[in-house]
């Protein structure tokens, strides 16, 4: 009597494609993107941040020095024009705003998109997955 051992054919370990080879294969490519998506979360954190500081730091220093040089044009001029003076100010600081908010909406509508490098990747692979 033989033995049903002996007649199955013999599989070569690494041959072909096995649920649970395809398993780990998967989650490699998991691991790898998350790992990705979390440095450039990482990154975009710190970067938001010192922006944010930044910002805040220049807008108090401009803000003071736009305070000063208002008051000494106020000051030096307020016998003679004060009214030419103040209307000037105000046209000089609409103006400015308008340019900032210009500025401001131009980058928002032309800005990349967070974690490009994160999405390239994803794009890759699923190229090489699908047929």
């Amino acid at each position: 009597m033989r033995d049903t051992m002996d007649d199955a054919p013999p599989t070569t370990p690494g041959r072909g494609p096995s649920p649970r080879r395809f398993g780990a294969a998967l989650l490699g490519l998991l691991h790898g993107h998350l790992a990705l998506f979390g440095e450039e979360l990482k990154e975009q954190r710190s970067l938001s941040l010192q922006l944010l500081v930044l910002a805040g730091l220049s807008l108090v220093f401009g803000l003071l020095l736009l305070i000063g040089l208002s008051a000494a044009l106020l000051i030096g001029f307020w016998d003679s024009h004060r009214v030419g003076v103040i209307i000037a100010l105000c046209a000089f600081y609409g103006l400015g705003l308008l340019a900032s908010l210009v500025g401001l909406l131009h980058r928002l509508h032309n800005a990349p998109p967070p974690f490009s490098a994160s999405l390239e990747e994803l794009a890759r692979d699923r190229e090489q997955l699908l047929p």
